[in-house]
């Protein structure tokens, strides 16, 4: 059962909107089986340009109901439906916030035609109602008046409710008052992703990379992002479509990992402070630093030469260590090379790791 509505309004500040006219009808996918349509009057100023689109003024509004009066009958015809409107979150916004003025919490899952006919009906040059309609055909009178465009709503939705023969694109798009599709697709996202040290990185819909995190288990860091209540928290969970990783096995690929990513790819919502590159050299001018790696029979290698940093690897087989030219056909080149050399000096000065080899260097290596 559906409830579709239209809603005209006296425009003015967000959430500071009255509601002027309101058209209600029940759907049942058929045929309308019960409809309130009425003014309102929304006991405070209508903003001109309002007036001059809707033709509806203070005037009109003097004797029609105000909305405490109309509010019951709201509850009871959409109780059980999905409230369905062109640009769905602008109506249900607008009632919820008339609601909460009466400390009444509205709550209904809905359903958006702009959202579905953009994916059921994309050759459209414009899915606004009026053209739209006028693309497909739909006949519309009293535009920009709740009865009128109700009407050539239910019109729409009867269309795009044949055009999904599946019935799996308007699943899809409802949008539950509870979140559940939100909360789905958040679970999703972390039952891909492993509880082990590493860098994680979040993609949106388009792919691109938009925050880069880490630490010892992924999985519970991305939870823990997505709980957030911070503006950029609230962001990054909004906009998150997929969650890719690089296991690290150690604290020091960890971090190198991490700093070398953020330098090149400059995600949208981390922040990137300047470090200072170290001056000093390390206490060898060639070595290899050896660390655990991401699982117990492998090793992580990082190669310096001429106290520069090389690259790194992971490494399985002690003769992979031991022969060089081997070992330097396995490495990852590092590009920024003052900054990894100035992120390996400071874990070194603060932390162990399993082992520094000295190399012995003859003929250039």
């Amino acid at each position: 059962m559906y409830a579709i509505l239209d809603i005209e309004t006296t425009g003015g500040k967000y959430n500071e909107e009255g509601i002027t006219e309101i058209a209600i009808y029940k759907f049942d996918g058929h045929q309308v089986v019960d409809q309130f349509i009425s003014l309102v009057n929304p006991e405070r100023e209508i903003q001109e340009f309002v007036v001059k689109l809707t033709g509806i003024n203070n005037k009109m509004l003097r004797n029609a109901p105000k909305f405490y009066e109309i509010a019951k009958r709201i509850v009871e015809i959409t109780e059980g439906c999905f409230v369905v409107a062109h640009n769905a979150n602008f109506d249900y916004r607008i009632l919820r916030t008339e609601f909460n003025r009466l400390g009444y919490d509205y709550k209904r899952n809905t359903l958006c035609t702009v959202t579905l006919s953009k994916k059921l009906i994309p050759e459209a040059p414009s899915h606004s109602l009026g053209k739209l309609c006028r693309f497909i055909g739909i006949p519309m009178s009293d535009r920009h008046r709740a009865t009128g465009d109700a009407l050539a709503t239910i019109q729409l939705f009867k269309l795009l409710l044949e055009k999904d023969t599946e019935k799996e694109i308007i699943q899809q798009s409802i949008k539950y008052f509870d979140n559940r599709h939100e909360k789905f697709r958040v679970q999703k996202i972390l039952d891909g992703l492993p509880e082990k040290q590493g860098v994680y990185y979040i993609h949106n819909k388009e792919g691109s990379i938009i925050y880069i995190g880490r630490g010892n288990n992924m999985k519970h860091e991305v939870n823990k992002l997505f709980l957030t209540e911070t503006r950029k928290g609230l962001k990054i969970a909004k906009r998150a479509s997929e969650v890719t990783f690089n296991e690290t096995g150690n604290l020091l690929f960890t971090r190198l990992k991490y700093h070398l990513e953020l330098e090149k790819l400059r995600p949208k919502y981390n922040i990137i402070r300047r470090k200072k590159i170290a001056d000093k050299n390390f206490n060898h001018d060639h070595m290899m630093i050896i660390d655990k790696g991401r699982i117990p029979e492998e090793h992580a290698v990082i190669l310096i030469e001429s106290n520069e940093v090389i690259g790194y690897t992971y490494t399985n087989l002690a003769f992979q260590e031991n022969q060089l030219s081997i070992l330097k056909s396995m490495l990852t080149p590092i590009e920024n090379k003052e900054l990894a050399k100035t992120i390996i000096k400071n874990y070194l000065l603060k932390n162990k790791v399993s082992k520094i080899v000295r190399l012995q260097v003859e003929n250039n290596l």
